[in-house]
């Protein structure tokens, strides 16, 4: 079912700085586009790695309009979050995780009343599983989109190949120079050494095992209970549906709901992992119905959201 701009929101919704976060040096601003209801639910946006949280202004305007609070935020070293990844700078899968921890306390103490739920891109996906599988309980439920396992045998093709080859040549430039100078070289942005190595080891060997982390994740993954969306993009080389299984199958007592999102959904003449963002109106109705139908006051509130 193809859409036009009539269905777009017409204007970008307000976005206040509800505060910072702190972690050592490091400073996380959080920012929300709120509704004006406080039990309205709440979707805490993780970024890609590498996506300065600005780039998913299109498709915050498009959750908003559904009737969702939405708050954003800048993983560590990117974006408005200081310092930037560089020589010296070291933090892992572990600290974005235990950030995320921090942005939802924020969240709880300003809307305590409303429900609320990880929305994960790429990346920010696997980080939002993680982050409910190490703290039952904080979130109603988990969204991945475009977010799969970086394990290269959950590619199919020559893409194992050049997955493997690719994330271990970035690992060891990254341990080589001290961090992962991907704003020059083309892939990642400024990331930390120890991110770069997490990532590129759940590649080689499938598994989550952390940097600085005594959590067996991999146990943990096995007893996530909350609601799982799971939405697959048409295009997408850098999570295809294989890589999206491999990862929400860790999860296997979550209740899952998979979707995938094809052209013809987004009325999109194309779609891929990123260019998704600026054609997410469906997407953010499939998003709102779900939260509809597991958010414990979901009548109170989809009754003046868009159909």
């Amino acid at each position: 079912m193809a859409h036009d701009a009539a269905d777009r929101p017409a204007t970008e919704p307000r976005s206040t700085v509800l505060g910072l976060v702190a972690a050592g040096p490091h400073r996380i601003k959080v920012r929300a586009a709120a509704q004006e209801d406080p039990a309205s639910p709440v979707v805490v946006l993780l970024p890609a790695m590498g996506v300065p949280a600005r780039y998913y202004r299109p498709f915050v305007a498009d959750l908003h309009a559904q009737g969702l609070s939405v708050v954003t935020f800048d993983m560590r070293g990117q974006g408005e979050s200081t310092p930037p990844a560089a020589r010296g700078v070291r933090y892992g899968y572990q600290s974005l995780i235990d950030d995320v921890d921090a942005v939802l306390d924020l969240v709880a103490s300003l809307h305590p009343q409303a429900p609320r739920f990880l929305l994960g891109h790429s990346l920010g996906g696997q980080i939002a599983l993680l982050h409910a599988a190490s703290h039952p309980g904080r979130v109603q439920g988990i969204v991945l989109v475009a977010s799969g396992s970086v394990w290269f045998r959950s590619f199919t093709g020559v893409h194992r190949l050049r997955i493997l080859l690719g994330t271990q040549l970035v690992a060891a430039l990254s341990t080589l120079f001290g961090y992962w100078p991907g704003h020059r070289l083309g892939f990642g942005g400024r990331q930390a050494v120890d991110l770069m190595q997490d990532w590129a080891r759940q590649a080689r060997t499938g598994r989550y095992r952390l940097n600085g982390s005594a959590t067996d994740y991999e146990a943990a993954l096995r007893t996530v209970r909350q609601p799982l969306l799971t939405v697959s993009v048409s295009g997408d080389k850098l999570a295809p549906r294989s890589s999206v299984d491999h990862l929400a199958g860790k999860a296997e007592l979550a209740p899952r709901t998979a979707r995938h999102y094809s052209r013809s959904a987004a009325g999109a003449a194309s779609l891929g992992h990123f260019s998704w963002v600026r054609n997410g109106g469906e997407l953010s109705r499939w998003i709102r119905d779900w939260i509809a139908a597991i958010a414990p006051n979901a009548a109170s509130w989809t009754t003046s959201a868009p159909k």
